[in-house]
């Protein structure tokens, strides 16, 4: 069987996940959407993020693809069900790929405002285990100032610790990056908090959960990975998508606009 996954994001936070599946896999067939022309979706109305997956998933599965990896949390978290219902494909997302990662009891959760408001995570957690404290910090600003690129580094960092500081006075032992956008500021966060605590980076269980599909033998050690067998398009600006990925990224392979419309067939 021939394998193509789709994957999707808002912007260039789907390729911390894309990254882990490759890193893991190989150089499969992948395509990529961002949805440029409405990032952020963390402020968005759960409705609205509903509409829009179900509008993304029509165009990938137009796309002849065989499984779809829900590379953002926002969406995974109100909209799952959508992606899985209309697709009738195996669909794999971070939420509970990250869930199945916790080994401590005191957790905290850097996520958009839209992910916090559902409480996903902290249900997922306490339906496991419900022994375990969950400490939820919504991080606004975060996904406009990482789209914006490394210039606004010295102010990531200051609003990061903004938000870190409430999740630190809870004496937190580990720490999921509840965004996809947020692992691409991960060496900047492991700065700001203590060395015992761990982060946990979604992406890195989603790539494991792959193992069983993919039907490929796990590996311990993540091997150098090439997007040059995957498609990246994009739903407005592909030059400045291009610009942006290549700050965090280095060099990729052209960038393609498209149109949401089913009739949009993948070449």
């Amino acid at each position: 069987m021939i394998f193509r996954l789709g994957l999707f994001d808002s912007g260039i936070g789907g390729f911390t996940v894309l990254r882990r599946v490759l890193e893991r896999h190989g150089n499969i067939d992948c395509i990529y959407l961002g949805d440029t022309a409405r990032v952020p979706y963390g402020e968005k109305r759960p409705s609205e993020i509903r509409e829009i997956a179900k509008e993304i998933t029509e165009w990938l599965c137009s796309q002849r693809v065989t499984a779809i990896l829900v590379a953002c949390n926002t969406t995974n978290s109100l909209a799952f069900d959508v992606v899985r219902d209309v697709s009738g494909l195996p669909v794999f997302g971070l939420i509970d790929s990250a869930c199945g990662m916790i080994t401590q009891t005191r957790v905290g959760i850097l996520a958009t405002p839209a992910t916090t408001a559902s409480n996903t995570y902290k249900s997922h957690i306490k339906s496991l285990n419900p022994g375990i404290s969950v400490f939820q910090q919504s991080c606004p600003a975060f996904v406009p100032l990482i789209e914006d690129g490394i210039y606004k580094y010295d102010e990531i960092r200051r609003i990061a610790t903004k938000y870190l500081t409430p999740l630190l006075d809870q004496n937190i032992e580990e720490l999921i990056l509840g965004c996809s956008h947020y692992p691409l500021i991960e060496t900047l966060l492991k700065e700001l908090i203590p060395k015992e605590i761990r982060l946990i980076d979604p992406a890195i269980g989603l790539a494991q959960q792959l193992d069983r599909y993919l039907g490929h033998s796990k590996h311990s050690e993540m091997r150098p990975y090439s997007m040059s067998n995957t498609k990246f398009c994009v739903t407005s600006d592909p030059s400045g998508f291009n610009q942006k990925a290549e700050n965090y990224l280095g060099s990729f392979s052209e960038v393609q606009l498209v149109s949401l419309l089913p009739k949009a067939c993948f070449s």
